[in-house]
């Protein structure tokens, strides 16, 4: 018989394994923002600042002492992390840069076809050149370039210049690095200026690579199918993790079935043999309300949150005004361990003030005095991250209730 994990259980696994059933206040370094990271695996970058970045937004939802200073000092200075492409482009610890070079290789051919096909015309002639120019010149931004022109087409691509197409082609392929960025721009280099020399004279097979990726997957997911292993670096298929699954299963490895929150069938998963253990003895999660970001990884796999939080949740930045449900840019709302909620704020620079224009509430979920209280507390946190003089309602902010 597979252990049954209750739905509440794997819920809460999956919240404390994401590091937010840790201490909000604790102290905080640049060595500490390092270890965060490597916690979580990665942190996803994205350019969109309604409020602020989302990689700021993730750091800070789990340890509001995080100030963006100490993770570009982790980036710039300590080298501790370095940018480059899991689902997306995102921030990764530089001890697993080993588990890249799998991941440099296969991009080298399936970027060049993937691109042609996107007609981005002229960036393959241009490498050696960007190449050298970089090796001579140093640090190198794609206006350095003539490439820093770009404009988003009908498809929703940013179309790009081909000097600029191919400076993102070699660092997505690892012969690039990212040294740092100014405003929200690039600013490459060789990948042996940034990544330290013991980390890049480390080799690994594309088996250990495999082996890596799935076991620390199910270490930030708690339990998981082998596609969601697969999924969660986006750097192994999905045939690599379901036979890395069969070959370790009662080797470390069991499987499990997972109760439906709605009473359905419960779903097969695969989860380490402690399992049992660590469920009777995990932590509780901070009664306090938290703004996260959209792409924090707590939903991040939409299919997951909605399994296991009941919270259905897309964002609507690409879907025209008048199709949006909600609204361009709206975060979803984390109390303890429930989505229980999503709020359209944006911090408004010039006038000093982070605005609340919508607030929606889930189902049986009321904004009572308390709960106003922990969400006025969590927007005041957010006000001083950001640098805001004042927090305003607008009229007619909830939505629902």
């Amino acid at each position: 018989m597979r252990p049954l994990v209750s739905h509440a259980d794997a819920r809460r696994l999956f919240a404390v394994s994401q590091g937010l059933a840790a201490p909000p206040r604790r102290k905080l370094n640049a060595e500490g923002v390092a270890r965060l990271i490597e916690d979580l695996g990665f942190v996803q970058v994205d350019s969109i600042n309604t409020l602020a970045r989302a990689h700021d937004l993730i750091l800070f939802a789990r340890n509001e002492c995080y100030r963006p200073e100490l993770l570009a000092r982790a980036l710039e200075r300590d080298r501790s992390a370095f940018e480059n492409w899991t689902h997306d482009a995102s921030i990764i610890p530089t001890p697993f840069f080993p588990y890249w070079q799998s991941r440099f290789s296969q991009q080298k051919t399936e970027l060049k076809e993937r691109w042609r096909k996107w007609r981005r015309e002229g960036f393959e002639e241009a490498l050696d050149a960007v190449q050298r120019h970089v090796h001579e010149n140093g640090p190198t931004m794609a206006r350095h370039l003539g490439g820093e022109e770009s404009k988003k087409s009908a498809n929703g691509w940013w179309d790009w210049h081909p000097t600029k197409t191919a400076l993102e082609y070699l660092w997505r392929c690892g012969d690039l690095a990212v040294c740092r960025r100014e405003g929200f721009q690039k600013v490459y280099d060789l990948t042996e200026r940034v990544i330290p020399e013991a980390v890049r004279a480390q080799e690994v097979s594309h088996a250990e690579t495999v082996d890596w990726a799935c076991r620390g997957a199910l270490d930030r997911l708690g339990l998981a199918t082998s596609g969601e292993l697969a999924a969660f670096w986006d750097g192994v298929s999905p045939k690599e993790a379901a036979a890395w699954c069969a070959e370790n299963l009662g080797r470390g490895l069991i499987e499990v079935e997972v109760a439906a929150g709605d009473g359905g069938k419960p779903r097969r998963a695969f989860a380490r043999e402690d399992l049992l253990d660590r469920l009777a003895d995990l932590p509780e999660l901070p009664k306090r309300l938290r703004v996260l970001s959209p792409f924090d990884p707590l939903l991040r796999d939409r299919k997951r949150a909605l399994r296991l939080f009941d919270f259905d949740y897309r964002i609507e930045v690409f879907v025209p005004a008048a199709k949006r449900q909600y609204g361009y840019y709206v975060f979803p709302i984390l109390e303890g361990e429930r989505l229980i909620g999503r709020i359209d704020v944006k911090n408004w620079r010039d006038a000093g003030e982070i605005r609340v224009a919508g607030l929606w509430l889930e189902p049986k979920v009321r904004l009572t005095a308390g709960r106003r209280r922990r969400l006025e507390a969590e927007l005041e946190r957010l006000r001083r991250f950001v640098g805001a003089d004042r927090v305003v309602f607008q009229d007619g902010f909830l939505k629902e209730e």
